[in-house]
């Protein structure tokens, strides 16, 4: 279709059905208004000119979230009252279902002061956070937030968008479908824009490959905000957190997150020889946890929360360990991973040794708890010795990943994870904060997988916003240091530790996805693509896909449009595989 962006009209795209021409009716109007498509992994500000694509083009697996953009920009203010997903209808009249598709707003921040080492920021207002039309759980329209999605009142000579979120069914018919999304706008004519969704014959697992490791859930952190909310006075008590823990738990499962169990479900207390039994109730409740939301691995304690001396406590410490193996065995979950997250990182001489004491101790145990800890394979100092025999997870940051020692320690079985935190390492890697590229949230699962890397872990329960008053309006959400400085002689780094915001803000209680979210799940769907390939022996075959965008942690594709290119190679060789 040719580009229509450029013309003085209110477009209107007609599409009747598969293999039929679109009509397409125009309908003149006093002020141009344009209308354009484009993927989830780019972002327009409110500066942005019109785009060239008028229709949207969807390809994705069965069991795997898809999202693209839909932008408008008009020369005078107009009211969006609605966007309306018509029926999408496929092969023999077959159709995805409605309830399958999510509508966001997107909200806009404005971020004048670069996240620390951003030497390409451009100042201006990025959208992220995003506003749902309707209740996640309950499917209701929102009302009554400080933010809305629609009516939205588009202002003139500004870019804004809308985030549009297609789940494909598990059993879904695959081909092509095709459909409409009407933008209903006050006074005016609609404008529909067309959308083609190509549905591929293979589907991801319900329990995501690549583990991931949030350090909390955002409904942990929901307590605080809300003992913070009661404190001021703006509330006059905390609501039931039951509902809140269930919708983050859906947020955490739709993205391919691991949703841990409430801690009332693995509470463990140890008798006077460290055994202990998890009780029926418990068991049930987190064998339906489990099932509910694919849950790909549970975490226990420090065994240093529940015991003073790992020398002394040795024995204790082995029957403590192995009661949990006998516990994910009697809820039918001896499949999952189960560790200890045993020190976040070590960093001198004393935190090196407390690794070594309680990490030998637990792999000495025989247990199936594996040891977690956030410290990359080669030594920090050679004074300090090594964490070899220790440690069963190692999870350094991204820049610092040693190909060699980690090759070896893969060798020997343990496994190697990745995180980031700031913006670390001599050499940039793919940095997470809101002013550089959505790219590098989606990049890093193509980097692990490269490296053979199991798992990818973050900070914060996704939800660090205690460094600022308001975060849907202050974007500086990590300041470290004396923040009573001036902000120019001060780091900051924008959206740090937050890939989700505060619900309440918009109509209900609990959190809202972030663009920046919906980036690292696409990354995780794109970690199963190349677990399947893997299994049917085609690592090789798809290590030439994957190396020319994602060669190392310093060394990646920085145009989106080479990811999609590689992902559809990915998804044509799956297909022959079969």
């Amino acid at each position: 279709m040719r580009n229509l962006s450029g013309m003085n009209l209110a477009i209107v795209v007609l599409v009747a059905a598969a293999g039929q021409v679109a009509n397409l009716t125009f309908a003149q109007t006093d002020s141009p208004r344009h209308v354009w498509t484009f993927t989830g992994l780019e972002r327009v500000l409110r500066d942005s000119p019109p785009g060239p694509n008028t229709k949207a083009m969807v390809r994705a697996a069965r069991n795997e979230w898809e999202s693209f953009q839909i932008a408008l920009r008009s020369a005078k203010s107009v009211r969006i009252n609605d966007i309306v997903a018509g029926p999408l209808r496929g092969p023999s009249n077959a159709a995805l279902p409605a309830g399958n598709v999510h509508l966001y707003r997107e909200h806009q921040l404005h971020i004048t002061v670069p996240s620390y080492r951003n030497d390409k920021f451009q100042a201006g207002w990025y959208p992220d956070a995003l506003i749902p039309f309707r209740h996640p759980m309950t499917g209701e329209r929102l009302t009554g937030g400080r933010f809305r999605a629609v009516p939205f009142d588009l202002p003139a000579d500004e870019t804004h968008a809308f985030w549009v979120d297609l789940h494909i069914p598990r059993d879904a018919t695959p081909g092509h479908y095709v459909g409409e999304f009407n933008i209903q706008i006050e006074g005016g004519s609609p404008m529909v824009v067309p959308v083609e969704i190509e549905v591929w014959g293979f589907a991801l697992p319900e329990r995501a490959t690549m583990f991931t490791e949030m350090c909390g859930t955002p409904a942990e952190r929901m307590r605080r905000y809300y003992d913070n909310l009661a404190k001021k006075g703006v509330i006059a008590k905390p609501p039931d957190y039951g509902p809140i823990r269930e919708q983050c738990a859906r947020l955490e499962t739709d993205h391919r997150l691991n949703s841990p169990p409430p801690g009332e479900l693995v509470a463990d207390r140890p008798r006077e020889d460290g055994s202990f039994d998890l009780t029926p109730e418990q068991l049930a409740g987190l064998r339906r946890w489990a099932e509910k939301y694919h849950l790909t691995m549970v975490s226990v304690p420090p065994p240093s929360r529940r015991f003073k001396d790992p020398v002394a406590d040795r024995d204790r410490i082995h029957r403590w360990l192995k009661s949990w193996d006998r516990a994910m065995d009697a809820a039918g979950l001896g499949d999952r991973l189960l560790y200890t997250y045993l020190l976040d990182e070590p960093n001198d001489a004393k935190a090196y040794e407390t690794v070594q004491q309680w990490g030998k101790v637990v792999r000495e145990s025989g247990s199936r708890v594996k040891v977690l800890v956030t410290e990359q394979t080669k030594t920090q100092d050679e004074a300090w010795g090594d964490l070899y025999g220790a440690v069963d997870i190692w999870v350094p940051l991204f820049p610092l990943f040693d190909p060699d020692t980690a090759a070896a320690r893969q060798k020997l079985g343990e496994q190697i994870w990745c995180y980031t935190a700031l913006c670390q390492g001599k050499q940039p890697t793919p940095w997470w904060q809101t002013d550089f590229p959505i790219l590098n949230y989606r990049v890093p699962a193509w980097i692990a997988w490269r490296y053979e890397m199991k798992g990818i872990l973050y900070w914060a329960g996704l939800s660090f916003w205690y460094h600022v008053e308001d975060p849907w309006t202050d974007p500086m959400t990590y300041q470290p240091g004396d923040r009573s400085r001036p902000i120019s002689k001060r780091a900051v780094y924008n959206g740090e530790g937050l890939l989700v915001y505060p619900a309440r803000d918009v109509g209900f209680d609990g959190v809202v996805p972030s663009m920046r979210l919906k980036a690292l799940r696409d990354g995780l769907e794109d970690f199963d693509y190349l677990a399947l390939l893997e299994t049917r022996g085609l690592r090789e075959k798809a290590l030439e896909i994957v190396m020319p965008v994602a060669g190392s942690w310093n060394e990646w594709a920085q145009d989106p449009a080479a990811y999609l290119a590689a992902r559809e190679r990915l998804a044509k060789m799956i297909l022959e595989g079969k």
